[in-house]
């Protein structure tokens, strides 16, 4: 494996391709960590520090590897495009011009991909100003004694620059993702979260080390790093694994030749949605938190929430948070994959299942399965989920438990896929992979 990489770099176009990837993170990073105009830093890292737990914007500030509870002019970091791009994925099913221009190929998908810059950066901007907002009231960081002096200048024109700030942050992020795909190794976007969340690895680690209490923390320490050995194996057991349905297609005779007879298979993964519906159900159980900390009610209702639905340990909000999930991973393998439409192409090309009819009883057939296969994924993604909020019960209300929920989905799937990628680049030279 480690010739394979030295190999990786003495190829020159991958080099050049691996070494550019590296250095758009590198910046990616270091844009992280440069404040936006009208904050005080000082005020930030006070409150930072002891903030160590912030569940109602934790999903943004995951994504943003951090920056969001810094206030850098990456702070919304690539949010706002995962959000436009799952509702443009989503209207595809609803309006019939989005489904046309997704049929067209690929001139049909660059139309889709300019009207997802642009919602991105319309989200951008809504995000920016609830941000700013927040911080503004002190809100941003509840309990922190100096969080009215984050934004010493709540004027107008100073929150209009801050907003403009974070939203070309966003942007910019948004053309460094295109770039890592275009002359890069990988998916630009997946590689940027990648980043995102594995810069928090370090730090989270050695909180569990500071916080523990048996051998100075090395027990502790050593337990979740166990722990977190057997998570990653399961995580990548479950995303590999997919169930195959055998398609046989029949021989056409065009003239004197014979046409097909070859024999396929249909994919079906185990956890067909990905990590869509943990997004889902995280961003749908912050709506009610945040209404409330911006509202700032002291109505019955809004005290219920704030118990329940805002620290995110409480068995309400993890129950809740459980079906959320399972509904969301049917809802979206529903309008991610259509039986009838690959029934319809299968018998147009001349392919059937062995055993199953064509047409309508295929689909029915294919129905089946994905349900049958889709329960499986949809409770694992659950109880992935949920790793980190058992571990804020068992390890105390400091600590950040980083082998879990979306965080190591994430990770596991691009890193698998990136490596996919750079051994199929291998492959094409030296006919070796990563593994011989």
């Amino acid at each position: 494996m480690l010739s394979a990489f030295a190999r990786a770099f003495q190829t020159p176009d991958l080099r050049k391709k691996l070494l550019f990837t590296l250095g758009i993170m590198v910046l990616f990073r270091l844009g992280s960590h440069i404040p936006i105009p009208g904050v005080s830093f000082t005020a930030v890292n006070e409150c930072v520090k002891e903030t160590k737990n912030n569940g109602l914007f934790g999903l943004v500030n995951l994504f943003s590897g951090g920056a969001l509870l810094q206030l850098t002019i990456f702070a919304l970091g690539i949010m706002p495009y995962i959000t436009a791009s799952i509702i443009l994925q989503l209207l595809t099913v609803v309006i019939p011009r989005l489904e046309a221009l997704k049929k067209e190929g690929q001139a049909g998908t660059a139309k889709i991909t300019q009207y997802t810059r642009y919602l991105t950066i319309a989200l951008a901007v809504l995000q920016g100003t609830g941000i700013v907002a927040t911080a503004s009231s002190g809100a941003l960081f509840s309990g922190c004694p100096v969080a009215n002096q984050i934004v010493p200048d709540t004027g107008v024109f100073r929150i209009a620059v801050m907003v403009i700030t974070m939203t070309a942050g966003t942007t910019v992020i948004m053309w460094l993702g295109e770039l890592i795909t275009d002359r890069g190794i990988g998916n630009g976007m997946s590689l940027l979260i990648f980043t995102s969340i594995a810069a928090q690895f370090p730090s989270s680690m050695w909180a569990i080390k500071s916080s523990g209490t048996i051998g100075g923390g090395w027990v502790e320490f050593l337990s979740v790093v166990a722990v977190g050995v057997i998570v990653v194996m399961l995580v990548i057991f479950v995303e590999q694994a997919q169930r195959r349905i055998p398609v046989q297609y029949a021989k056409r005779m065009i003239g004197r030749r014979a046409f097909g007879g070859t024999s396929t298979y249909i994919p079906l993964k185990v956890n067909q949605a990905g990590v869509i519906p943990v997004i889902f159900a995280s961003s749908l159980l912050y709506i009610p938190a945040l209404v409330v900390q911006l509202t700032n009610s002291q109505a019955g209702w809004a005290t219920w929430i704030r118990t329940n639905f805002v620290k995110g340990d409480h068995p309400i909000y993890m129950a809740t948070y459980f079906l959320l999930i399972v509904f969301f991973a049917f809802f979206y393998v529903a309008i991610s994959f259509n039986p009838e439409e690959v029934a319809d192409n299968m018998k147009k090309y001349g392919g059937f299942i062995p055993g199953i009819r064509a047409g309508r009883p295929t689909a029915e057939y294919l129905n089946y399965v994905l349900t049958r296969i889709t329960w499986p994924g949809s409770l694992y993604l659950g109880l992935i989920a949920l790793i980190p909020m058992i571990a804020l019960v068992a390890f105390g209300q400091q600590t950040n438990f980083p082998f879990g929920g979306t965080s190591v989905l994430i990770v596991v799937g691009v890193g698998l896929e990136t490596v996919k990628q750079i051994e199929s680049q291998l492959q094409q030279r030296n006919y070796e992979g990563f593994l011989r």
